[in-house]
């Protein structure tokens, strides 16, 4: 897909999405969400195929953690479980998986402005809901430096990888992989990203602590 075309799709999915959204009555404010979803390792099976007994050491009651105590926050290669606002089966577990700094563009005819260059950050989502995922994920996606400046996606194609396609379509329960690029001040010290369902309008956004 052209540049132009992928220019007048993401436009046209974000003003959609807009109009939905001014036409939807919400509650409360945005929320950061920084918590990593949990994945719980299975107990080994015994020949026969029944759960195997717990050693001595293993029937030991796990140790407690006030429930106060906070939590490290969601790191790159974590993920996190999101929803929308619009819909209530818009739900998906999104994954910021990588992040290249810099990320040399694929297109010898497009390149980074001086004194600018381009970060690529490659994300996994997995519908966990009832609907399908059919958003632009280029502009769910931010970048945060450690001054707090957030950094929109640019449509821009690197060679970390394959970007995602605007719209990008994955079904529910399956998952889909893609970077997502932006351009960046040269010297600049990142610091968090960011991912909204929604096409970036929900209310709840996901966040990463780089590094």
């Amino acid at each position: 897909m052209s540049t132009t075309r992928r220019t007048a799709a993401l436009l046209l999915g974000a003003a959609l999405v807009t109009l939905t959204a001014t036409a939807c009555t919400s509650t409360g404010g945005p929320t950061v969400s920084t918590e990593a979803k949990q994945t719980s390792a299975a107990a080994p099976a015994a020949a026969d195929g029944s759960a195997a007994p717990a050693s001595p050491a293993e029937s030991k009651p796990a140790e407690t953690k006030p429930a106060d105590a906070p939590k490290a926050p969601a790191k790159i290669g974590d993920t996190i479980a999101l929803k929308g606002s619009l819909d209530k089966g818009n739900t998906a577990d999104v994954t910021a998986l990588k992040v290249v700094d810099p990320a040399a563009s694929s297109n010898e005819y497009l390149k980074a402005e001086d004194g600018k260059h381009y970060v690529a950050v490659q994300f996994q989502i997995k519908p966990t809901g009832s609907k399908a995922y059919g958003e632009s994920p280029f502009v769910s996606a931010k970048l945060l430096d450690t001054q707090g400046q957030a950094y929109s996606a640019t449509l821009a194609d690197t060679k970390a990888g394959p970007s995602f396609q605007t719209p990008t379509n994955i079904a529910a329960g399956e998952t889909g992989k893609g970077f997502v690029a932006f351009e960046i001040p040269d010297g600049t010290k990142l610091d968090k990203v960011q991912f909204a369902l929604d096409s970036g309008f929900a209310q709840q956004v996901g966040q990463w602590k780089i590094g």
